[in-house]
């Protein structure tokens, strides 16, 4: 059963990457980011992996990311292997905290250069939450630090209008009891959600720690003053149990 609180929660893996990891994915990285890749996942993108109902990939990307950033996801074989290994070992260490968690989608590279930075917003247990899989919580990577800024952050809300349905019958659905879904469109389109309370958390992982944040809780990142940081990012999901 799915409980609430694995989507509301935040934790950290400390050594997700170790050292040698981390050469190895900025090596590849280096190698697959030639100056024509990094104008094409740059400032020539015209889609994002954040869509908004309703709004094109232009709309969705200015809420999001209003000075841009770069995003590639679909990254080289070799480092997806690295990541996803990565993830394998950490099993124990995640079954802790997020125990519904059976399985972590293709890996995302982003990197954030000066002014970059994404708004507040929720991923949700989308696209659908009563069908499967479930998108849990994000887990995010970094490997390379801004030199300033760029902190990720989460916001914590009591509000009841972030809100939208309560599962009277959660067991039918794989939920645990007690279970709620969050409003879709829970980000900076949407004027409810500007305006909705909410208290910031910032935190500074040390390049190699994997932090990992519940689905239904609203995460974000500040802009970067100096520098470049760049990180990978993923979704943890709980896939339909057998029987």
């Amino acid at each position: 059963m799915i409980h609430i609180a694995e989507t509301v929660t935040v934790g950290s893996i400390e050594g997700f990457l170790d050292t040698s990891d981390q050469a190895r994915l900025s090596a590849v990285m280096n190698d697959f980011l030639t100056e024509e890749a990094r104008t094409r996942f740059g400032e020539e993108r015209t889609v994002s992996i954040h869509e908004i109902p309703g709004h094109s990939h232009d709309q969705a990307m200015t809420v999001y990311e209003p000075a841009g950033r770069m995003e590639i996801p679909k990254i080289p074989a070799e480092a997806e292997q690295v990541l996803q290994h990565a993830f394998d070992r950490s099993r124990s260490a995640l079954s802790r905290v997020m125990p519904s968690i059976t399985a972590c989608r293709p890996w995302t590279y982003v990197e954030y250069g000066p002014g970059q930075h994404i708004t507040g917003h929720l991923d949700g247990i989308a696209p659908d939450p009563l069908a499967w899989p479930r998108q849990i919580a994000g887990i995010s990577v970094v490997i390379s630090e801004a030199e300033a800024g760029g902190a990720f952050y989460i916001e914590s809300s009591s509000s009841d209008r972030l809100w939208a349905t309560h599962l009277h019958r959660a067991g039918e659905h794989g939920y645990a009891d007690g279970m709620w879904l969050a409003h879709d469109g829970a980000d900076h389109s949407a004027d409810w959600y500007a305006a909705m309370p909410r208290t910031r958390w910032n935190v500074s992982p040390a390049p190699g720690t994997a932090l990992l944040y519940g689905s239904q809780l609203t995460h974000g990142t500040e802009p970067v003053t100096r520098g470049r940081v760049a990180k990978f990012i993923s979704w943890l999901i709980a896939e339909k149990p057998e029987g």
